[in-house]
C-alpha cells in the first residue's frame, strides 16, 4: 500500500512539477491550470467513495487490480494531450483511478493490525504519497530535460505497469484474495451522513489538509514567478516541503497512538491534537514574506509537515468512531472531501497567481486549517459519545 500511495503521487506529482513548461507550450493561464487540477478533484473526489464502497465487498486483490490499471492508462495518455482539453479528460480519468488508493490503505490496516497500532499504519500506507512527492522532482526533472516533459508520463505509467506486476503475485496471500470482513474488538458506529461526527471528520480532513494540495500543485508556479526559478532550478529543490510531509506522517501517527492509548478520554485526547495542529499551520501565511529562497522552502517544509497532521489525525479519530466493517467507505469519504475543497479552491489560487496576488493566496491558504479544526469541535462538542446501533 506503501508503494501504490507512492505511485499515485508520482502520477499526480509530474503534472504539478513540470505544470511551468507544459502551460508556456500549451499557452495555458494559471487559472486554466487550475481547472485541469479541478478536473482531477472533482473525479478524485467521486472515486474515492465509489473505490472505498468497492473495496469493502469484492475486496482488496481484484479492486486494487482495477484501479491501478485504469490509472496506469489514465497516467500515459497525458503524453498525447495537445491542449487544455486533453489534460483535463486524462487528469479526471486520472483522478478517478486513483480514488482506490487510500480506501486501500486504511482497509488494509484495518485488516492486519491491531487498534493500538493503526495509526502508525496509516501513517506508512498513506506515506507513499509524501516520498512520491520527494521521488517525482529527482527523477521526473531530468526525464523532461533531456526527452521533453511527456517522456516524463510514459515514466509514471512504467511504473504503474511494474506494481501491476508486484501485485499479481503479493495479492495471492489469502487474506488479499478474498473479499474479508473487518470486525473489531468493541461495537462501535456505522457511518451515516445524519451524524455531524462523520461531517467533522470529512471536513477536518478536507480543511485542514488543504495546504497539502496548494504547496503541492502550487509551489512550482510560485518559484518560477516569484524567484524567477527555471525548471531545472524547481527539480532541484521541490523535494524538499514534501520531505516535510513524510517525516510528518510518521511523527503524527506515533503522536496520536500514544495519546490517545494513554488518555482516559480519547476525544480529550484528540482534541489537544488538532488544537496543536491548527496552531502550527498559521505560519504558511508569512512565507510569501520571507527575505530567503532558503527560508521560504524551510517554510514549506514546515507546513506540510504540519498539514499532513490533518490527515492522520481525523482518520485515526474516525476508526476510533466507525466499524471497521466500512473502513474503505470512511477512507474514501475523507480523501474526497478534501478533493472536493481543493477542486473548488485551486481555480482560485490559480487566478491569483494569475494576479500575483501571491500573499493573499498564501494567507487563504492558511485560514483552511482553522476552519476544518473549527468543524472538528462543532462536530464532538459532547466529548466521547457513545456508539450509536449500527
Amino acid at each position: 500500500m506503501l508503494s501504490v500511495s507512492l505511485i499515485s503521487y508520482i502520477d499526480r506529482n509530474t503534472l504539478a512539477l513540470l505544470a511551468p513548461t507544459i502551460l508556456k507550450e500549451m499557452r495555458l493561464s494559471g487559472e486554466q491550470y487550475g481547472f485541469i487540477i479541478s478536473a482531477f478533484s472533482v473525479c478524485y473526489m467521486i472515486g474515492n467513495p465509489v473505490w472505498g464502497w468497492t473495496l469493502d465487498r469484492v475486496g482488496l486483490r481484484l479492486g486494487m487490480l482495477a484501479a491501478v490499471t485504469l490509472w496506469t492508462a489514465a497516467s500515459i495518455s497525458h503524453a498525447f494531450a495537445a491542449g487544455f482539453l486533453g489534460l483535463a479528460l486524462a487528469r479526471a480519468a486520472l483522478g478517478f483511478g486513483e480514488g482506490a488508493t487510500f480506501p486501500g490503505g486504511l482497509r488494509t490496516v484495518i485488516q492486519t493490525l491491531l487498534p493500538a497500532q493503526r495509526a502508525r499504519g496509516i501513517a506508512v500506507a498513506y506515506s507513499g504519497g509524501s516520498l512520491g512527492a520527494i521521488v517525482t522532482p529527482i527523477v521526473v526533472t531530468p526525464l523532461a530535460l533531456w526527452w521533453g516533459w511527456r517522456a516524463g508520463f510514459w515514466f509514471t505509467g512504467l511504473v504503474g505497469a511494474a506494481w501491476l506486476a508486484l501485485w499479481l503475485g503479493i495479492s495471492r496471500r489469502p487474506e488479499l484474495r478474498q473479499a474479508r470482513e473487518a470486525h473489531d474488538e468493541t461495537p462501535k458506529a456505522r457511518p451515516r451522513f445524519t451524524d455531524r461526527r462523520l461531517w467533522s471528520f470529512m471536513l477536518a480532513y478536507a480543511f485542514g489538509a488543504l495546504p497539502i494540495g496548494f504547496i503541492i500543485y502550487g509551489t512550482a508556479i510560485y518559484l518560477s514567478q516569484g524567484w524567477h526559478a527555471s525548471q531545472a532550478d524547481i527539480g532541484k529543490v521541490l523535494w524538499i516541503p514534501p520531505l516535510g510531509w513524510e517525516i510528518g506522517y510518521f511523527f503524527w501517527g506515533w503522536l496520536s497512538d500514544r495519546s490517545v492509548r494513554a488518555a482516559r478520554d480519547p476525544i480529550a485526547a484528540f482534541r489537544r491534537l488538532f488544537t496543536l495542529a491548527m496552531l502550527l499551520s498559521l505560519p504558511l501565511a508569512i512565507a510569501p514574506r520571507l527575505p530567503a529562497y532558503g527560508l521560504v522552502l524551510a517554510q514549506l517544509f514546515f507546513s506540510m509537515f504540519v498539514a499532513s497532521g490533518f490527515l492522520i489525525l481525523p482518520m485515526a479519530y474516525a476508526t476510533h468512531v466507525y466499524s471497521a466493517a466500512y473502513s474503505g467507505l470512511i477512507a474514501g469519504l475523507g480523501a474526497g472531501a478534501w478533493s472536493a475543497v481543493v477542486a473548488v479552491a485551486m481555480p482560485i489560487f490559480g487566478r491569483m497567481f494569475d494576479l500575483r496576488q501571491t500573499g493573499a493566496a498564501f494567507a487563504l491558504a492558511a485560514v483552511f486549517p482553522v476552519a476544518g479544526y473549527l468543524a472538528w469541535l462543532w462536530g464532538n462538542a459532547g466529548g466521547d459519545v457513545p456508539a450509536s446501533p449500527m
